[in-house]
C-alpha cells in the first residue's frame, strides 16, 4: 500500500485493508492463458493461487533433498526402494508439468511478453534452466540405453528452485531498504519491522523449519537403532544448525542498536544478551561448543540434552507467549496465594499419610519426603498406584484429600483460563477504543492502516471479526454524535441511551490514558491531591491497571 495512500470510510474493504483478499477477481471472460496466469502465476492478483502454487513446490522441493539424503544410507534405502523411486516419480510430474505450465503461458508474464519469442525467452532463462536441468535426469535414464546414474546428482539442482521464491522478496527487501546501512539492513532481516518484507518473514520460517529439524534429530538420536543408522546424518544436521542459529545470534546482536531502547555499541547489545529471547539463543547453541573444546577434560555428553531448549526459540515471535507472561504478572498475588495454600496442603498430605501408614508399609511411607511424592499424585488425581494406602483411616482420608486436591489444584488453572479470556477482552476493547480514535475524521491515513494490520495480525482477528469490529464502532460514533446533541437530562430519561453514553465515556477515559505518558495522570494527580482514592481506583480499573 502507498505510504500516503488515505482509505475513507465509505470506500473501506475490511479485506483488502488487511491484506487478506478471500478471492481473486477475475473474470472468466479472459482467454484461457490469461485467466490460467492469473489464477496460477500471477503475484500482483491478491487472493489468487499463486502464493499456494509457490507454498507447495517449495514443501516439495524440501522433501526431495532429504530423499536425496536418505538415498545415501542403505539401511534406509534398500528396504524402502520402491517408495522412494515412486516418490521420484510423483516429483519429476509435478515439476515437468510446472515447467510446461511456464512454458505456455510465458506470453503472459511480464518477463517474457515484450520479447519477440516469449517462450524461447523463457527457455533460456536461468530459472527456466534450472527446472529442465532438475528433471533432464529422470527422463535421459528412462529412454536412453546408458548408464547416466552420474545425472542422477543433478536432482541437486531441485533444491536452486526454491529461489523462485527468494529472488523476488530479495529484490522487495532492495527497494524497501534502498540507502539504508548494513547494521538497518541485517536488523531489518531478523527483526520484524516496516523494512523486513517478504523476506524476513522467508527468514522466520527458515529458522523455524531448523529448530524442529534439530529437535527432531535430538530426539531421534535417543532411538539407538536410528542412531546407529544415521549417526553421521545426526552429527552433520547438527553442526550445520549450530552455525545458522550462531550466525542468526551474532546478527541479532550485531544489530541490535537499531532497536529502540538499545543504544549504545556495549550497553545496549549488552541488554539484548541478557533479553530472555537472546538468552535462548545462548543456550541453543552453548552445548555444542562445550563439548568440542571441553571434551578431552570433562565428558559432557550429558548437555546434549540441552539441544532440546532449541525449541523455546519458537516462542520468539508467539503472541500467546506474551499475553502468558503478561497474565501471569497481572493474576502473580493471587497465583502465589493459590500456590501457598497447595504447599501447606501438600505437606500436611504427605505428614498424614507418613503418619497413619508408615507402620503398615514402612518401605513406601519411609519418611515424609517419601511421601510428598503420594501426596503430590494423590492431590493431583493422577494416582499412578505404586503407592497407595492399605489402613481403613489412610483410604478415608485419601478419598476426602482427592476430592478437596480436585478443587484446590484446579484453581490456577481456572486463573489463568480467566485472565486469559480478560486479556483478550480487554487488548479487543483497547483495539476498539482506538478505531474509534482513527475513524472519528471518516478517513483511515496509512500509518492507521498498518496499526490495524498489526493489532489484527496480533489478536488473531479474520476479515469478519474485523469487519463487525469496525461496523460496532462506527454505530457507536453514530450513536455518540447523536447524544452529544442531547442535554443530560434528556439522555438520563432513555436506560438504553444513558448506557451508551455511559460505555462512551468510558471508552474516550481509556482513550485519554492511553494518549498520555505512562504514570503522568496518576503522578499529577497524587501530587496536586485533586482525586479521592476511590476516584483514582476508579480511574486505574479503567485503564486496566488493577
Amino acid at each position: 500500500m502507498d505510504n500516503n495512500k488515505t482509505i475513507y470510510l465509505k470506500d473501506l474493504n475490511v479485506a483488502s485493508l488487511l491484506g487478506k483478499e478471500e478471492e481473486a477477481h477475475i473474470s472468466s471472460d479472459l482467454p484461457m492463458r490469461k485467466w490460467l496466469f492469473s489464477w496460477l502465476l500471477d503475484p500482483t492478483i491478491p487472493g489468487n493461487m499463486q502464493k499456494s502454487v509457490d507454498k507447495w513446490l517449495g514443501i516439495l522441493i524440501v522433501a526431495n533433498l532429504f530423499t536425496l539424503m536418505f538415498e545415501h544410507v542403505p539401511a534406509v534405502f534398500e528396504p524402502n526402494k520402491a517408495w522412494f523411486h515412486w516418490f521420484d516419480i510423483f516429483s519429476v510430474a509435478v515439476f515437468t508439468v510446472e515447467y510446461l505450465m511456464r512454458l505456455y503461458l510465458a506470453p503472459e508474464d511480464p518477463e517474457f511478453n515484450t520479447k519477440k519469442h516469449a517462450r524461447l525467452g523463457f527457455v533460456s532463462s536461468p530459472f527456466a534452466i534450472i527446472d529442465f536441468l532438475a528433471v533432464a535426469p529422470f527422463y535421459l535414464q528412462a529412454f536412453l540405453p546408458v548408464d547416466l546414474r552420474v545425472l542422477r546428482a543433478l536432482r541437486l539442482l531441485r533444491i536452486l528452485k526454491l529461489f523462485r521464491i527468494v529472488v523476488p522478496a530479495y529484490k522487495d527487501f532492495q527497494v524497501l531498504n534502498a540507502g539504508r546501512t548494513f547494521r538497518q539492513k541485517v536488523h531489518a532481516l531478523v527483526f520484524p519491522s516496516k523494512f523486513g518484507g517478504e523476506l524476513q518473514k522467508i527468514f522466520d520460517v527458515f529458522i523455524g523449519v531448523w529448530v524442529m529439524l534439530s529437535v527432531l534429530a535430538v530426539i531421534l538420536e535417543s532411538v539407538h537403532s536410528i542412531h546407529y543408522i544415521l549417526n553421521l546424518q545426526f552429527v552433520i544436521l547438527d553442526g550445520v544448525a549450530v552455525a545458522i542459529f550462531s550466525l542468526e545470534y551474532f546478527m541479532r546482536l550485531y544489530a541490535c542498536v537499531e532497536e529502540p531502547g538499545h543504544k549504545g555499541s556495549f550497553m545496549g547489545r549488552f541488554k539484548q544478551a541478557k533479553s530472555p529471547a537472546t538468552f535462548i539463543d545462548f543456550i541453543a547453541i552453548l552445548p555444542f561448543f562445550l563439548e568440542v573444546f571441553l571434551n578431552h577434560l570433562l565428558d559432557l555428553r550429558f548437555l546434549r540434552v540441552f539441544r532440546l531448549s532449541r525449541l523455546l526459540k519458537l516462542t520468539r515471535n508467539s503472541d500467546a507467549t506474551e499475553v502468558l507472561f503478561r497474565v501471569i504478572a497481572r493474576e502473580w498475588p493471587v497465583m502465589g496465594a493459590a500456590a501457598f495454600i497447595m504447599g501447606l496442603l501438600l505437606v500436611l498430605t504427605a505428614s498424614l499419610g507418613y503418619l497413619l501408614e508408615h507402620d503398615a508399609q514402612p518401605e513406601k511411607f519411609e519418611n515424609i519426603p517419601q511421601s510428598i511424592y503420594w501426596a503430590v499424585i494423590t492431590l493431583a488425581s493422577v494416582g499412578y498406584g505404586d503407592i497407595s494406602p492399605v489402613t481403613p483411616i489412610g483410604r478415608a482420608m485419601t478419598s476426602v484429600l482427592a476430592l478437596l486436591g480436585i478443587g484446590i489444584f484446579a484453581i490456577p488453572a481456572a486463573l489463568l483460563a480467566s485472565a486469559f479470556s480478560d486479556e483478550l477482552i480487554k487488548d479487543r476493547e483497547n483495539l476498539k477504543a482506538n478505531l474509534f480514535a482513527i475513524l472519528k475524521d471518516g478517513k483511515i491515513e496509512e500509518k492507521e492502516a498498518q496499526f490495524i494490520r498489526e493489532e489484527a495480525a496480533r489478536l488473531h482477528l479474520t476479515v469478519a471479526e474485523v469487519n463487525a469490529l469496525i461496523d460496532t464502532v462506527v454505530k457507536d460514533k453514530e450513536l455518540e454524535d447523536n447524544l452529544k446533541a442531547l442535554p443530560i437530562h434528556t439522555i438520563a430519561q432513555r436506560p438504553e441511551h444513558a448506557i451508551e453514553y455511559f460505555k462512551t465515556s468510558i471508552s474516550e477515559l481509556r482513550q485519554l490514558g492511553m494518549q498520555m505518558t505512562p504514570g503522568k495522570f496518576e503522578e499529577t494527580a497524587k501530587a496536586s491531591d485533586r482525586l479521592t482514592a476511590s476516584e483514582m481506583a476508579l480511574w486505574q480499573q479503567i485503564q486496566g491497571k488493577s
